[in-house]
């Protein structure tokens, strides 16, 4: 609603950007501050803040900017990059991942764009958030609790890894997976029960499906490990039975 109005106040000598630019195109606004607009001025304006409108100044070319409603926004490569520049490391992370899940800049278009610009602020920065970044992580959840295994040493997992029973039946996809110690981590969010319902399915229709959909990879030998919002709040515990489990595993 704020970009909607602000941008009624401007002209083509601006473009909606960074973490605007970035909520526009319909990417996740978690950790996202909400409480400016931003903007890149087309034409070397000077940075500055004012009347909740935060003004960018940065060498834009034909390349960079594209029509969206009626107004100038960077280009989906353009405004990943920037969003990732305004971003701590883990919102920055889920912004890149979703820009490259959804196919809208592709891991080779975003270090092409960097390389452009080295002289630019942050650049190093972003150039380690796009190291961080994969395009197989579907949610903020699965892009979150991957960077969480990260930064407590766990061994990197297999990410969205396709399982089948040993006829070769397909039994389905998995978050996350140490396939040599036969290990599963499933990340439950809302969307899962509540979007990814199949036609005339209730959400409790779907929750068994799922409790069926783990027997079977059970039944494979697998370990399912379901993690939640809140041990992401609270790791402690989930770092420390995944440990225990990957090492009881590997023996």
């Amino acid at each position: 609603m704020l970009v909607s109005g602000v941008m009624r106040l401007y002209g083509d000598d601006v473009a909606l950007s960074h973490t605007s630019g970035s909520l526009a195109y319909g990417a996740p606004d978690w950790q996202v501050p909400l409480g400016l607009v931003h903007m890149t001025d087309l034409f070397g304006a000077g940075e500055r803040t004012q009347a909740s409108v935060r003004h960018h100044h940065g060498e834009v070319d034909v390349h960079d900017v594209t029509r969206r409603n009626g107004h100038w926004i960077t280009t989906p490569v353009r405004t990943a990059l920037d969003a990732a520049s305004v971003l701590p490391r883990d919102a920055a992370v889920c912004t890149l991942d979703w820009f490259m899940n959804e196919s809208l800049a592709t891991r080779d278009e975003l270090a092409a764009a960097l390389e452009r610009r080295t002289q630019w602020q942050h650049h190093l920065d972003v150039v380690m958030k796009l190291n961080a970044a994969d395009a197989r992580s579907e949610s903020v959840g699965e892009s979150r609790t991957r960077l969480l295994f990260q930064d407590h040493g766990l061994p990197n997992p297999v990410l969205q890894l396709d399982l089948f029973e040993s006829d070769g039946t397909f039994i389905g996809r998995v978050d996350f997976a140490w396939p040599e110690q036969k290990v599963i981590v499933e990340f439950d969010g809302q969307v899962k029960y509540r979007e990814n319902r199949r036609p005339g399915e209730s959400i409790e229709d779907a929750v068994m499906r799922e409790k069926r959909r783990e027997d079977r990879l059970r039944a494979q030998g697998w370990l399912v490990v379901r993690m939640t919002w809140q041990d992401l709040e609270h790791p402690g515990p989930l770092v420390a039975r995944l440990r225990t489990l990957v090492a009881r595993a590997a023996a």
